[in-house]
């Protein structure tokens, strides 16, 4: 009796704690509907390109050219030695992507959201140069989908901010 009073308790809270969720009303909602209408602007280099297709997995975006709002994305892909050993070569190198990146109202050409996304992972260096080539495009596969995922959230939040009404 005292665990169902408590849970009773625990969930009463939780029902006035103002959380909603962030695509109600699913691919119909105002959320899904705002981000399914982001042209993305072209981004230069490999990385711009698994970029590109994440964004547009994640957004259903297809360059249409009428689309409401475009994204614009910077990217800056850099990779750096680590480890270093007596012979001065690198045993451990991290690769690092950055993104700014800016919503651009299309209609009016003006910046409504400029942010910037950045992620890095460690590469092991070892002595086949074939598996560190490997190693480096697989984190700037992972890095790619990474950025995607936030600028997509951010976007999100942006989108649910502007379809609230104001108070």
């Amino acid at each position: 009796m005292t665990r169902l009073l408590t849970l009773a308790a625990v969930a009463s809270l939780l029902c006035g704690c103002g959380l909603q969720p962030l695509y109600s009303g699913g691919s119909a909602g105002p959320v899904a509907r705002a981000i399914g209408q982001v042209e993305i602007d072209p981004i230069e280099g490999k990385a711009g390109w698994l970029v590109t297709n994440a964004l547009k997995d994640r957004l259903g975006a297809v360059s249409s050219g009428g689309a409401p709002y475009r994204l614009v994305v910077k990217l800056d892909d850099q990779i750096r030695g680590l480890g270093v050993r007596r012979d001065n070569s690198v045993t451990r190198e991290r690769r690092t992507l950055r993104a700014r990146y800016q919503l651009v109202d299309a209609s009016q050409g003006t910046v409504v959201l400029d942010q910037t996304a950045g992620s890095d992972v460690g590469v092991d260096v070892v002595q086949s140069d074939y598996a560190v080539v490997a190693a480096e495009n697989t984190a700037l596969e992972r890095l790619s989908v990474i950025i995607a995922d936030q600028i997509v959230a951010r976007l999100a939040l942006y989108a649910r901010r502007r379809a609230q009404p104001q108070p």
